[in-house]
């Protein structure tokens, strides 16, 4: 068996033949199983649990694998190929730098390197004067708790406290993990940071949340206060917010926001989003705190800020992003020159060829047919969270008991009917398919999923 339950044994499944869609063999393919055998063997287990296939190649939207299967691909590779599968600008940027050649230059300046920064300042908000370019997302949020810190030092806090949310998740280091809610999965660590606490998030299954989400935010802050016997002015510096919740695609209500703003402004609190999975037009805006109406003083991004190579990104005004010392955060593939290439491609793409806008239009499309199928499962589909091209289903049986493993037998389905869903491992299923979708392959994607939906019950 692989992870989450997911079989190495081939199954006979029916075979598809459409525009957008070919099953031609059997699941997963009998000639891939020497192949997914030796990563098995010679690879950690703890990067393994996803679906039994073999990518060959991916294009716009679509994977196709060795052997003539191909499916609509409802993942985005967990939030990344936003501007599609093999982006042609993309492509042709990274031609350009590897044929230089120029493909390190570790902190020397390079010309990409610079056209790059260029174009990412003026294509995003005021407030973001600056950028620290990174490889992993987790080192964009362990920068930003360094960054929120130094400024509590800067300003005279008495204590660097940090306060993150109920279930986010925010990167696999240390600090990130801290940041981070799971308390089993920070188990590793051997303590936890005095300073960093944790609120309640205000759920939609959470009734007061939703009658008063000002005031839930205001009991919740005022509690861990209370408790902690803290004073914001002087105890706490930053706030770190997963846009959403990444399991469930999960939202906060603007109004709590707000509210967690005004609070962040009296006293002198920075407010840093963590964007991996909601920025680059993912929720139909450029990055998900739009969707609030309010405005960080830090961003962390990484996914889909290239659509392709590692790249991950703080941004921030000059008076925050340059605390700390010369040389002192530089990391050893900071602003590569590949990847600088392809973030400049990415974000040509998602301008030049109005990819944001579609996330919005196509966004609409997207939920306003999911709703209608939840309204066909409602003994067991109790959520549909997520803006944009960005979807969370959360499926609950009617007395609220998670269903993780008929969100296993789903998955499995969608992938034998030429869909590729993102598989949690928990109660939820993730939708995110490239912004450069078309609107047909979306409704046939959703067809495979209620398909699916209704022979896994």
């Amino acid at each position: 068996m692989a992870g989450h339950g997911f079989s190495f044994k081939p199954v006979k499944v029916p075979k598809v033949n459409t525009k957008h869609r070919r099953i031609a063999t059997s699941l997963p393919v009998p000639q891939s199983l020497p192949l997914l055998r030796k990563i098995e063997k010679y690879e950690t287990r703890a990067m393994h649990g996803q679906l039994p296939i073999v990518w060959k190649k991916a294009l716009g939207f679509s994977v196709e694998d060795f052997w003539g299967n191909k499916w609509i691909d409802f993942t985005s590779t967990i939030f990344v190929t936003n501007s599609g599968h093999g982006n042609r600008k993309i492509i042709a940027e990274l031609k350009k730098q590897i044929s230089s050649p120029l493909l390190h230059t570790y902190t020397f300046a390079s010309e990409i390197r610079a056209k790059y920064l260029e174009l990412l300042i003026r294509s995003t908000p005021g407030q973001f004067e600056k950028a620290f370019l990174l490889s992993a997302g987790t080192e964009a949020t362990e920068c930003a708790l360094k960054l929120m810190r130094l400024n509590a030092s800067k300003t005279g806090k008495r204590r660097p406290g940090i306060i993150g949310f109920e279930g986010n998740w925010h990167g696999r280091t240390m600090g990130a993990q801290m940041m981070s809610y799971n308390p089993a999965q920070k188990e590793w660590i051997g303590f936890q940071d005095p300073n960093i606490f944790h609120l309640p998030f205000p759920y939609p299954w959470r009734k007061e949340a939703m009658q008063n989400p000002r005031g839930y935010f205001r009991k919740g802050i005022n509690q861990l206060m209370k408790e902690k016997g803290l004073l914001p002015k002087k105890d706490i510096c930053g706030f770190m917010i997963e846009t959403f919740q990444g399991w469930g695609a999960v939202f906060y209500p603007m109004e709590f926001m707000k509210e967690l703003e005004r609070f962040a402004r009296e006293n002198g609190i920075l407010i840093a989003f963590d964007e991996m999975q909601s920025g680059f037009g993912r929720t139909g805006k450029l990055f998900g705190y739009m969707n609030y109406g309010i405005e960080p003083d830090l961003l962390c991004c990484g996914k889909g800020a290239s659509s392709s190579l590692p790249l991950s990104i703080v941004l921030g005004s000059k008076e925050i992003m340059d605390l700390p010392d010369i040389g002192s955060m530089s990391s050893t593939h900071s602003a590569n020159p590949l990847s600088c290439a392809a973030g400049y491609g990415n974000l040509k793409s998602l301008f030049e060829d109005n990819l944001i806008r579609k996330s919005e239009g196509l966004g609409r499309l997207f939920h306003h047919e999911l709703d209608k199928i939840k309204g066909r499962f409602p003994e067991h589909l109790a959520y549909i969270n997520g803006k944009g091209l960005l979807a969370g289903l959360v499926f609950w049986d009617k007395k609220g008991n998670p269903l993780s493993s008929l969100c296993d037998r789903i998955a499995e389905l969608c992938m034998q009917r030429g869909l590729l869903v993102v598989h949690t491992g928990r109660e939820s299923i993730k939708l995110a398919p490239p912004l450069c979708i078309t609107k047909a392959a979306l409704h046939e994607g959703l067809e495979v999923l209620e398909s699916s939906i209704r022979d896994s019950i």
